[in-house]
């Protein structure tokens, strides 16, 4: 193996691998501890609640019939490659952006992982205010959404700096 891959693999490895980690670790304490649909109240605005969503992001695509299981990890499976692959290209000052895209892979192949066993993806993390409720979430969408707006701050980070 090139020392220019194994110095890549150092820098953001241990980040993607520690998503994918947590998140298949507390999803399998969920699925063990908790009824399905039966909320766990632990502090006010959050409960620990089991679901299954074999959709997208908000249940989307959730009653499609079952060949959305085969869509997403298609294209979980692309998005990933594409992922490492820009991974690889980035530059070792390119810190935020590295950060980012590792949290969003980790994330990415911990829902991918859901997918290729279950068929669904386990979430269990309730947020609401009084009547209404977030859609129950994971660590891997935790870790997607955080990497996005991270990426997000980063793009206008890098447009400030060309400006000037």
């Amino acid at each position: 193996m090139p020392d220019s891959f194994k110095l890549h693999i150092k820098r953001w490895g241990w980040i993607v691998l520690s998503i994918i980690f947590f998140d298949q670790a507390t999803k399998i304490l969920a699925d063990y501890y908790l009824n399905y649909h039966q909320p766990v109240s632990i502090i006010p605005m959050f409960n620990l609640t089991l679901v299954y969503n074999p959709g997208a992001a908000f249940s989307f695509l959730s009653d499609a019939g079952g060949w959305q299981r085969w869509f997403f990890i298609m294209l979980s499976s692309v998005i990933s490659i594409v992922l490492f692959i820009w991974l690889l290209k980035l530059k070792p000052e390119q810190q935020l952006q590295t950060v980012s895209i590792a949290m969003i892979l980790g994330g990415a192949i911990g829902n991918l992982i859901d997918r290729s066993i279950y068929g669904h993806v386990i979430d269990f993390l309730d947020v609401y205010y009084q009547q209404h409720h977030w859609p129950a979430f994971n660590i891997a969408d935790s870790a997607i959404t955080v990497g996005a707006i991270l990426l997000i701050i980063d793009s206008f980070k890098n447009r400030h700096e060309t400006q000037n």
